[in-house]
């Protein structure tokens, strides 16, 4: 995983210096030495993460903050304040200007890169979102763009994981002026009320006394129904290292003991605006599969919503220097289900088949039925070989479980021939990869089909 750092400061040596600790890790960073030129790359989207220098003339670093987030175009992306400035209070007033989070100069590679690679992934989703609303948007489906630039992050939901009574009541007493709050003490519990509680955020310590408070993280990640929850983790601040490692595993933002209750508030404010805003997004998506561009049978967005959508794809991987592949799935010999067993046999078939594709892709990937037992599988920021292995898992576990047909009376063996192709070359373009892995499929059903076949360009 990459992403493209905008390194903005007045001082050279500053830009310098933050330039080659992310390039040694492989980011690509673009540089601005004042605040208008920062707006401008910004608003060409031409960044996925800003790091911003408080302190530089005429536009300091809280105003080209606010001035981001305060623009539809640019509010989602994230901005890391880098500064000599160190008080509780500084760090509320950029906060409150809109900022993700702060670096202390001299920066650390560890804090430096953890951060980014945090923000990266998160950002990276979001992307996805709002890509997938841009297209909603051309068939009529309002935008949550603006209602996100006027959202105050208040009246939340919020779940604190602390087993010290001195600590979380504090806290909420803090947080109670703002939001709804709840408190759990026992750490094993917390993961199944967190999943049942509708909670805008989970503020989880650190410093549990007989539970991993990392491990609770990573399980609130992986869940279902929680992954999608923002973490805060409460942590001391000579614990550099485990905090590092909480950022890597999806924790969203921290808070150094002893806690500010002002920074508190405003970290917490943050977190919950950005948790509705990515609803939205997802809700914004959902409307949309409802009322146009799902297939009404498989659940798959459908043809039309996959072509205006891979082409939008295939033109941020181009503009990028990202891969992307194009997967085509076709059913073997799906006419003689039809024929020999039903309409209502190949029916069930599709919907489980569909079903099994969802299972086997990630969140970014979007799967689509392409018409009649041919489906299409667009994998963002993945390169052929990584999508050979995906293709030829899914063609195994399609071979070997059996479908079920006629209300679990019946069970068929089915196959299935997959043709692959990725971006390649600077003229190409979604058209040109969706036919060189459509004929990669005809290879693969002419050469006997129940099977996967690269493309060769």
């Amino acid at each position: 995983m990459t992403a493209r750092i905008l390194v903005v400061d007045d001082v050279p040596a500053n830009v310098k210096l933050l330039e080659a600790q992310l390039s040694a890790e492989y980011f690509d960073v673009a540089t601005a030495y004042n605040g208008a030129d920062a707006l401008a790359v910004c608003e060409r989207a031409e960044c996925d993460i800003v790091l911003l220098d408080v302190m530089m003339p005429e536009l300091d670093g809280f105003e080209v903050c606010r001035k981001l987030k305060s623009n539809p175009l640019t509010h989602h992306i994230p901005v890391v304040m880098v500064t000599a400035l160190d008080q509780p209070s500084d760090r509320v007033r950029g906060l409150e200007a809109g900022a993700d989070d702060f670096l202390t100069k001299p920066v650390t590679d560890i804090a430096l890169i953890s951060r980014v690679r945090s923000l990266a992934r998160l950002k990276m989703v979001t992307d996805e979102l709002r890509m997938r609303a841009v297209t909603s948007r051309e068939i009529g489906i309002q935008s949550p763009e603006r209602e996100a630039v006027t959202e105050t992050g208040r009246n939340g939901r919020v779940l604190i994981v602390d087993d010290r009574s001195s600590s979380y009541q504090r806290l909420l007493a803090t947080l109670s002026a703002e939001h709804t709050v709840d408190v759990e003490i026992k750490p094993d519990e917390a993961l199944f009320r967190a999943a049942e509680g509708g909670y805008d955020l989970v503020i989880v310590s650190l410093g549990l006394q007989n539970f991993d408070g990392l491990r609770l993280c990573s399980q609130i990640r992986s869940l279902e129904r929680t992954r999608n929850i923002p973490i805060l983790a409460i942590t001391e601040a000579d614990n550099g290292a485990r905090l590092a490692r909480g950022l890597e595993i999806g924790v969203n933002d921290y808070l150094l003991r002893p806690v500010d209750q002002n920074e508190m508030l405003a970290r917490v404010r943050t977190q919950i605006k950005k948790r509705r805003y990515t609803e939205r997004l997802r809700d914004n998506v959902q409307t949309s599969i409802e009322l146009a561009v799902t297939d009404g049978l498989t659940g798959l967005f459908n043809r039309r919503y996959m072509e205006t959508h891979l082409g939008t794809l295939v033109e941020q991987a181009a503009t990028r220097n990202k891969p992307i592949a194009v997967l085509v799935v076709d059913i073997d010999y799906f006419k003689a289900i039809n024929d020999g067993h039903g309409h209502d046999a190949g029916d069930d078939v599709l919907r489980e088949f569909a079903l099994r594709i969802r299972k086997a892709i990630r969140n970014i990937d979007l799967a689509c039925r392409y018409g009649g037992e041919e489906f299409v599988i667009v994998m963002p920021e993945t390169d052929m070989a990584v999508a050979t292995i995906v293709a030829e898992r899914l063609r195994r576990r399609i071979a070997t479980e059996p479908f079920v047909i006629e209300q679990g009376a019946r069970s068929l063996e089915v196959t299935i021939s997959i043709g692959i192709a990725a971006l390649s070359g600077t003229g190409d373009n979604a058209a040109t990869i969706l036919k060189r892995a459509d004929q990669a499929l005809y290879r693969a059903k002419r050469d006997g089909r129940n099977r996967v076949v690269p493309d060769a360009a």
